[in-house]
């Protein structure tokens, strides 16, 4: 019958939504948190551990403003579950400094003007700094072809290519497209 639920799919639904305890570790620190298991990464650096850096841009993993390192190696945090990223390594824009010292990269995007409104900012870094450590920086046609998961709706390209492209030449990290 329309409007009956059985008491199967009832519990099932509430079982859904029981909040869940995480143990998260986010920039060298671990969270004990009790969250919806529904609850996105990016939410929950957003409004558990007022991490506010990574955005919300399309919330359907297109844009990469929400970009965030796991265990080293991009992913965006709006398509990712909490709870289903226990137990790794969660890097996202506020712990890529060392106390006053911006990362190589942060300050490569000051030098290089690799902002304008800045709000894909923080994924572009992110995603940067892991385009590096790939070894995906040999050229700048291999730094556009690996950034493509992000956007800059500002048109930014060529000084994100720019940063990226300097920090890998100090850093050595090129090895060839």
């Amino acid at each position: 019958m329309p409007g009956i639920i059985s008491p199967a799919r009832a519990q099932d639904a509430g079982a859904a939504s029981a909040p869940l305890d995480v143990v998260l570790r986010v920039n060298g620190t671990e969270h004990r948190l009790t969250l919806d298991p529904r609850t996105t990464l990016l939410d929950t650096l957003r409004e558990h551990l007022h991490l506010t850096g990574s955005k919300r841009g399309c919330g359907l993993g297109q844009c990469g403003a929400c970009t965030v390192l796991m265990d080293g190696k991009r992913m965006k945090s709006c398509l990712s579950l909490a709870a289903l990223v226990e137990g790794r390594e969660i890097t996202t824009i506020e712990g890529l400094a060392q106390g006053a010292d911006l990362h190589p990269l942060q300050a490569a995007f000051i030098e290089r003007d690799a902002f304008q409104c800045g709000y894909c900012t923080p994924g572009q870094i992110m995603a940067g700094v892991a385009c590096i450590a790939e070894g995906h920086a040999g050229s700048p046609q291999e730094i556009r072809d690996w950034m493509s998961g992000n956007l800059c709706r500002c048109g930014a390209y060529d000084h994100i290519v720019a940063a990226i492209q300097d920090v890998a030449q100090a850093t050595g990290s090129v090895r060839g497209g």
